[in-house]
C-alpha cells in the first residue's frame, strides 16, 4: 500500500509555505540572515515542536518565519516542500501564504511574491508541478487590516488564484471579513476559509453564506450539525482535511479518532492534506499512510479521495484533464 499511496498523483489543495519550515532550513536561513534563535541547536528546534492547541502552534510558527526576509528565502523554502513532495507523488501544490505576517516584520509583499513566483516556475519546469497561490487573511488581526493588504496587493492579483482566511479561529467568526471577501469577489478571485477545525459548525455557514467560499479547510466539526451536513453533500462543498495536524492540534486525540470515515459516509467531499508538515508530522505521503493504517481504506477509496482534490483545485481545464488521466493511469 505504501509503494502505491507513493505513486497516486496526489493534488494538494490546502498547505501553509510559511508551515513547511524544516528545523534544518530554519538554521540555514537564520545563519544567513543573522537571526538569533531560541534554540541550541536543530534537534532542540524540533522537540519544542510539542503542541497543546492552535494557539501553541501559532506561537512557534510565527516565531520560525522571523527567518524570512529576502526573495531568496521565500524561494528556498517553497522549493525546498516542493522537492519533498514531488518526491512522495505530489503533482499540485496550493500554498496558503501570509502577508500580514511578514509585512508586520518589516518584509514588503513584493519580496513574498519575487520568490514565490519565482520558486512556482521552477517547480514547474524541473518537476513538472502545478502550483496555486492563495493569499490568506490573518482572522485575529483587524479586518480593515485584510483589506488594506488585499488593496496593496494589486500588482500581484493575477497572480493570485484565491484568497483565504485562516489563523486563530475561537472568536473570529468569518462575518468579521464579509468586507473583504466581498471586495475579492468583485475582482474575480475565489474565496476559501477555515472553518470548523476549533470554532464551529455555524462558522462553516458563515463562511457560506457571508463570504461566499467554494471550499471549506478543515470543517471536521459539520458533523455536529446534521442539517449543515445535509447542505454540504447537496451543495458539493469540498473539505480540505488535515488528518496529522488535526490530532498535533488536539482536535482529536488519536487518529483513530478522526471523522474522516463519517464524512465519508455522509456523502461528503473531502480531500487530504497536510497543513503544515514540518511541524504536524509529515507531508502528503504521511497523511495517506496515517489514514491507512487507521482505517484500512481501500485502493479505490484512496483514488476516489485524490480525484476528489483533482476536481477541486484551481487549476486550468487542461491541466485538470492530464491530472485525471494521470490517476486513472496510476489506478
Amino acid at each position: 500500500m505504501r509503494a502505491f499511496l507513493e505513486g497516486l498523483p496526489k493534488a494538494e489543495l490546502h498547505l501553509h509555505i510559511e508551515g513547511s519550515l524544516e528545523p534544518e532550513l530554519m538554521f540555514e536561513l537564520a545563519e544567513r540572515n543573522r537571526v538569533r534563535l531560541p534554540y541550541a541547536s536543530v534537534e532542540e528546534a524540533r522537540a519544542a515542536y510539542d503542541f497543546s492547541d492552535l494557539q501553541s502552534f501559532l506561537d512557534l510558527y510565527y516565531r520560525g518565519m522571523s527567518v524570512l526576509r529576502s526573495a531568496e528565502d521565500f524561494h528556498d523554502l517553497a522549493m525546498d516542500y516542493f522537492r519533498r513532495a514531488h518526491a512522495e507523488g505530489v503533482v499540485h501544490v496550493e500554498m496558503h501564504f501570509d502577508p500580514q505576517a511578514h509585512l508586520a516584520r518589516g518584509v514588503d509583499l513584493e519580496v513574498v511574491m519575487e520568490g514565490l513566483s519565482l520558486a512556482r516556475r521552477q517547480a514547474e519546469r524541473e518537476l513538472g508541478m502545478s502550483t496555486a497561490l492563495i493569499m490568506a487573511f490573518l482572522r485575529d488581526r483587524p479586518a480593515e487590516e485584510a483589506m488594506r493588504v488585499l488593496e496593496c496587493a494589486a500588482p500581484y492579483w493575477e497572480m493570485l488564484d484565491a484568497v483565504g482566511l485562516d489563523s486563530a479561529e475561537r472568536g473570529n467568526p468569518p462575518e468579521k471579513f464579509v468586507e473583504v471577501f466581498q471586495r475579492a469577489r468583485l475582482l474575480g478571485l475565489p474565496r476559501v476559509a477555515h472553518a470548523g477545525e476549533e470554532g464551529p459548525p455555524e462558522y462553516i455557514r458563515q463562511a457560506l453564506d457571508r463570504l461566499g467560499v467554494c471550499r471549506i479547510d478543515h470543517g471536521v466539526r459539520c458533523l455536529e450539525d446534521p442539517a449543515l451536513v445535509a447542505r454540504l453533500r447537496e451543495e458539493g462543498v469540498v473539505l480540505t482535511v488535515c488528518p496529522l495536524s488535526n490530532v498535533r492540534l488536539r482536535v482529536v486525540e488519536r487518529m483513530a479518532d478522526h471523522p474522516l470515515p463519517q464524512l465519508l459516509e455522509a456523502g461528503l467531499r473531502v480531500t487530504l492534506n497536510s497543513d503544515d508538515p514540518a511541524y504536524f508530522g509529515g507531508g502528503m505521503l504521511d497523511n495517506y499512510l496515517a489514514c491507512f493504517e487507521a482505517f484500512g481504506w481501500s485502493e479505490e477509496i484512496f483514488v476516489q479521495l485524490a480525484g476528489t482534490a483533482i476536481e477541486a483545485a484551481f487549476v486550468s481545464d487542461e491541466r485538470r484533464l492530464a491530472l485525471h488521466r494521470q490517476l486513472a493511469a496510476s489506478a
